[in-house]
């Protein structure tokens, strides 16, 4: 497995969830359930793409500004789950975050699919895009693991 291919299983959750949690309503089990999910998935792939993906390819001046941009949309996303966390979870205003934080996940993923990954393509060799997977998902499932144990 590549990096491009670890990156997409976790898009292809955070697609999914982010989905299914704006189709909630009031503050339901679901909705909780859902937006735990989401936000673990968001924060352990986050902590490792930036480590694993976005660091690698900053230390080259091609890939310098798509990463920022990216960075930049993670820490939108950062913001907007802030709030939700924030917001109770029956109030008028939350589904309406929830769904800025959808549209901002698909949007994401898909500039960084259909755009960063071809770029990054181009910077990284073979042994490279093997070699971060293999840290990418070590550092995902840990954080993925850690994050689950604090919500018990």
């Amino acid at each position: 497995m590549n990096i491009f291919e670890a990156l997409r299983d976790s898009h292809d959750r955070q697609r999914e969830l982010a989905q299914q949690l704006i189709q909630t309503s009031g503050d339901s089990p679901e909705r909780r359930e859902l937006f735990d999910q989401l936000k673990n998935e968001l924060y352990a792939h986050a902590v490792a793409e930036d480590r694993y993906f976005y660091i690698p390819l900053m230390m080259n001046d091609s890939g310098l500004n798509i990463t920022r941009h990216a960075l930049a949309e993670h820490h939108e996303m950062d913001e907007l789950l802030e709030q939700l966390t924030e917001t109770e979870f029956s109030h008028s205003k939350w589904l309406g975050l929830a769904k800025k934080l959808s549209e901002t996940v698909h949007h994401h993923l898909k500039e960084e699919e259909q755009g960063f990954f071809q770029q990054a393509g181009k910077i990284l060799d073979d042994k490279q895009k093997l070699s971060l997977a293999k840290q990418y998902l070590k550092e995902f499932k840990k954080y993925k693991a850690s994050e689950k144990d604090s919500l018990v």
